[in-house]
């Protein structure tokens, strides 16, 4: 029995979704899947239901490339109330604990955040999306089910205090590397602070190399439901996936013993890594793929564009 042809149209590109607060990452990933009628749509990693920000969409070709932006860095904006202690992190669990917030002045604030920048090891809460045996851990957690978890090697460039509300709120800046719980960040500076914490507020600001200020809100995309072209607008080229990468141009020529997955030499490129290829062809869209440089030099195809 032949395979059904797949439904929708066949667009290819990046959508930046601010995603809304109170949505999982999947049911806002469906919704913009429908309103642009897409075949093929995935996300490039979960934000939390609480979380609101930066949620790059891949569609078509894209999602061949959503595994570079889940590697990416994040950034984050985070709201901690301290003095409170809950059963998930964040605002949405049950109450576990309440304890008066000391007076915490700057000096020993920044004692405290000192210690989670560089590279650090952190234990996941049971309140991820981690699997144990094909399970979440989230679920097993709702169950009331607790299971041993391995501490995870994450790396904190920047944590930063934006502004201090009042004597029980922290706002912060945090930069880091994918994997990195800001929940369990959070629990663990109020553990250090002697009154525990939760996360109220959680805004990703930055994921790889895109910024909130590309994104767009689900809100902007219902305005114009329907219409196609005015949709599409909104679709980054599926090289923006890797912008922040070295770039090469090959011949037609070249690129064509590529694209039968020959790595080939190019004059000029850098000496190691991966580089995002396009050929020099006239047309809209050059772009051809990502590959990484050999021990001899050449360029080796890793994921390229269907032709």
């Amino acid at each position: 029995m032949g395979r059904r042809g797949r439904k929708g149209r066949d667009i290819s590109g990046i959508l930046l979704l601010d995603k809304p607060a109170g949505m999982t990452s999947n049911a806002a990933l469906q919704a913009v899947k429908r309103l642009f009628n897409a075949s093929k749509a995935g996300h490039t990693g979960s934000l939390d239901p609480l979380a609101t920000g930066v949620l790059p969409l891949c569609f078509g070709e894209a999602t061949k490339f959503s595994q570079f932006l889940l590697d990416a860095d994040k950034r984050y904006l985070a709201t901690i109330k301290l003095g409170v202690v809950t059963d998930s992190g964040d605002a949405d669990g049950e109450v576990l604990e309440q304890n008066e917030v000391p007076a915490i002045d700057e000096d020993t604030l920044e004692d405290v955040l000192a210690g989670y920048r560089g590279d650090i090891s952190q234990v996941p809460s049971m309140y991820s999306a981690i699997k144990k045996d094909g399970q979440p851990l989230y679920k097993l957690a709702r169950q009331g089910i607790e299971v041993e978890r391995e501490a995870r090697d994450i790396r904190i460039d920047g944590l930063t205090v934006v502004e201090r509300p009042a004597t029980d709120e922290v706002v912060i800046d945090v930069h880091c590397s994918k994997g990195t719980y800001i929940r369990t960040l959070a629990e663990d500076i109020g553990r250090d602070l002697g009154c525990g914490a939760h996360v109220t507020v959680l805004r990703r600001t930055a994921a790889g190399p895109f910024g909130i200020a590309e994104s767009v809100t689900m809100q902007r995309l219902e305005a114009v439901e329907g219409n196609w072209e005015a949709l599409d607008q909104f679709l980054l080229p599926v090289s923006e996936a890797v912008k922040d990468w070295p770039a090469l141009e090959l011949t037609e020529l070249t690129a064509s013993y590529l694209r039968q997955g020959q790595p080939v030499q190019v004059a000029n490129a850098p000496t190691h890594g991966w580089v995002r290829i396009f050929s020099e062809s006239v047309g809209e869209d050059t772009f051809i793929g990502v590959g990484e440089i050999t021990d001899d030099g050449k360029v080796a195809p890793k994921r390229l564009i269907a032709q």
